[in-house]
């Protein structure tokens, strides 16, 4: 059978252009690989915002050196301030139509942009998301997380079926900044997700993005973890305990199995 044809990104989606905001700390080690699966998306109509966050390693050359072979990087600077700090000052300095985000020890595949986008206006949905893997430090897979079809806000206090580096916005719905607590960017889709109404998981099993799981990792400590969640239900969310206990329920089982695979 033959394979169908690549459609024209700029045809399908329209007058699009993503900014893709990219934080950045002390990362020469990993950034490289990062900022190239942006630069070499099928969908070119991009702009790449690179923060550096006071970076004190090689980090500042190499934002200088991207930004000086390819117009579509934009790189700014500003004292260490937190990564929540950096993503806001990406979002406050982005020019365009719809928002993503990738870490600078993250990385994408060639048509994630593409077919995130074709979603979006098949669906008219102003947010969306998509499958990824989690990758250890040496190479090796470690799940692959597939995300439902389409999540409402309810799924979402279930649980982030949202992978930060795989949401994106359509700024239709409005910017809101990164509140600067743990599960900054659960806090940050559940807002996204409320405000849309639902959003859209591109079809298939296909990882679009994978995601670099650091040993000793802030999130890792799962203690800790729980605590910012049952923060988050309490005092951001503002839900009764009987239903911030039962969405911590749900919250535990999604955790197993995002990190048991499916």
């Amino acid at each position: 059978m033959n394979a169908e044809p690549i459609p024209d990104p700029a045809a399908a989606t329209g007058d699009v252009l993503v900014s893709v905001i990219m934080p950045v700390y002390n990362a020469e080690s990993t950034m490289r690989r990062s900022i190239d699966s942006v630069l070499a998306q099928t969908f070119a109509a991009l702009e790449l915002v690179l923060v550096d966050d006071g970076s004190r390693d090689g980090s500042a050359a190499i934002i200088a050196e991207y930004a000086a072979r390819d117009a579509r990087v934009r790189p700014l600077h500003q004292t260490n301030a937190g990564v929540a700090a950096a993503r806001n000052t990406g979002i406050a300095a982005a020019r365009g139509s719809h928002v993503a985000f990738l870490d600078s020890d993250d990385w994408w595949m060639p048509r994630k942009l593409e077919l995130q986008l074709t979603e979006m206006r098949k669906r008219d949905a102003l947010v969306s998301y998509a499958a990824y893997q989690r990758v250890a430090e040496d190479g090796r897979l470690l799940s692959r997380v597939q995300p439902p079809a389409q999540v409402g806000y309810r799924e979402m206090l279930g649980s982030n079926h949202i992978g930060n580096l795989t949401g994106m916005y359509d700024r239709r719905l409005g910017d809101v900044e990164f509140q600067r607590l743990g599960h900054e960017d659960y806090v940050f889709w559940l807002d996204r997700v409320r405000r849309a109404g639902r959003a859209v998981c591109v079809p298939g099993t296909e990882p679009l993005a994978f995601y670099l799981v650091r040993n000793g990792s802030v999130s890792a400590n799962k203690l800790r973890a729980a605590g910012w969640q049952w923060r988050i239900y309490r005092e951001v969310e503002g839900l009764s305990p009987p239903r911030a206990a039962w969405y911590m329920l749900q919250y535990v089982k999604h955790a197993l199995r995002k990190r048991g695979g499916v």
